[in-house]
């Protein structure tokens, strides 16, 4: 169920006692998921409320809000970034709305990102060494998963075992996924706390620094190189290595020489996850974008693979015997094409209503008083598929 923004800043009367709304404006969000605006009072406070649109959205706001209310006033403080707080909530049925308290800054484009300078880079940086860092505990009070890097391997080997039954994805990925998921040494990695919907969207920037990190919906204790997908799928690779370096500075651990390859890998995949959740929901319009997208990313490693396989060839002397060609190197990144970023995070169950539009800047609200309802939501990125409980092998023949 869609909401307007006056309908939104009626509801956050509701979750506030003694809020008294004098200007609304729409704020950017996962729009296939939620509704979002940025509301002022008469105080002259801002407020930001979020509305989910179904049942699976309203579990992920109760999280959240399980989560800032594990983050207390001590871990808070240590945070070189900012977190939302909780102001308010108000249940519509199965639904529940949440109001949060304002925070400064505006989401910034990845290309505006990429270009924000060294500063920016160091920011970004330390954000994720700050969230990688955080005490396992969190996630326990709260009561979400926590994976061992073994179970979180398992894991994608059965969401890759239910992608691959909905008989859509290209055989050149199914062989492809299959292949890193069984390189064992690639997933021997510490499981830390992650964010789990890191992209620039989550991400607040003023003045060319982070100042907070928002949606705060899948913390999980797991493979951090999930919270840097979003950054392999942004095609930067300078922005990429600057980050990553930033990263590795900030976080005083050994460096995993893996991350980047499962990080590419995670980006990849999300186009499957993707692609399963428009299924499940029966959204035609969302499963034909997630196939056209799926069909392009095998088009562009099939003509990688032959361009890498001709210059081999190359490079072997006339006459001289042909080898065979050697295994990919373990320290490489599993994708040497460009990845493409799925449309919207969640598909929506109403293809119609697909948002087109690009939202304004967090905290720019193009206010609109009293009488005008515009604007709605852009999309983001694929989320997680639950995982099945049992392990089962990805048989080779599906692939070919």
């Amino acid at each position: 169920m869609r909401r307007t923004p006056m309908e939104l800043a009626a509801l956050a009367t509701a979750a506030v006692p003694g809020l008294e709304p004098v200007a609304v404006g729409a704020s950017p969000d996962d729009a296939t998921d939620f509704d979002s605006a940025l509301i002022q009072g008469a105080d002259r406070r801002r407020w930001r409320v979020r509305s989910p649109r179904g049942t699976e959205a309203s579990a992920r706001l109760e999280t959240e809000m399980l989560v800032l209310r594990a983050f207390g006033p001590a871990v808070r403080a240590e945070l070189p970034f900012q977190m939302p707080a909780v102001a308010g909530t108000v249940r519509m049925g199965e639904l529940m709305t949440c109001v949060y308290t304002h925070l400064a800054g505006t989401v910034r484009e990845l290309g505006e990102l990429a270009a924000g300078g060294p500063r920016l880079v160091k920011d970004i940086g330390a954000a994720l060494a700050a969230i990688h860092a955080l005490p396992a505990a969190l996630v326990d009070r709260a009561d979400l998963p926590a994976y061992t890097a073994n179970e979180f391997r398992q894991r994608r080997l059965n969401e890759l075992d239910q992608a691959a039954t909905t008989g859509k994805i290209p055989p050149v990925l199914l062989r492809r996924w299959e292949n890193a998921l069984e390189d064992v040494s690639m997933w021997r990695f510490n499981p830390s706390v992650v964010h789990g919907d890191l992209h620039e969207d989550n991400l607040l920037v003023d003045d060319g620094r982070v100042t907070a990190v928002t949606g705060w919906t899948d913390l999980r204790v797991g493979d951090p190189a999930d919270d840097l997908a979003w950054l392999v799928a942004s095609n930067e690779p300078e922005f990429v290595d600057a980050v990553v370096g930033a990263y590795h500075e900030a976080r005083k651990e050994p460096v995993d020489p893996h991350l980047l390859r499962r990080a590419a890998l995670a980006a990849e995949f999300a186009l499957a996850q993707y692609l399963v959740k428009a299924l499940a929901l029966h959204d035609a319009v969302a499963a034909a974008d997630g196939e056209d997208m799926l069909r392009q990313l095998a088009a562009d490693i099939e003509e990688q693979e032959a361009e890498d396989h001709a210059a081999s060839e190359a490079a072997v002397p006339t006459g001289a015997p042909k080898a065979t060609f050697p295994a990919a190197d373990p320290e490489a990144v599993t994708s040497a094409v460009p990845i493409i970023q799925a449309p919207s995070d969640r598909p929506s169950v109403e293809p119609s209503d697909r948002e087109t539009e690009p939202e304004p800047p967090t905290d720019a609200i193009p206010l609109v008083h009293s009488g005008d309802d515009s604007g709605d939501d852009s999309g983001e990125r694929p989320d997680d598929i639950e995982a099945a409980d049992a392990e089962r092998e990805i048989r080779s023949e599906r692939t070919r």
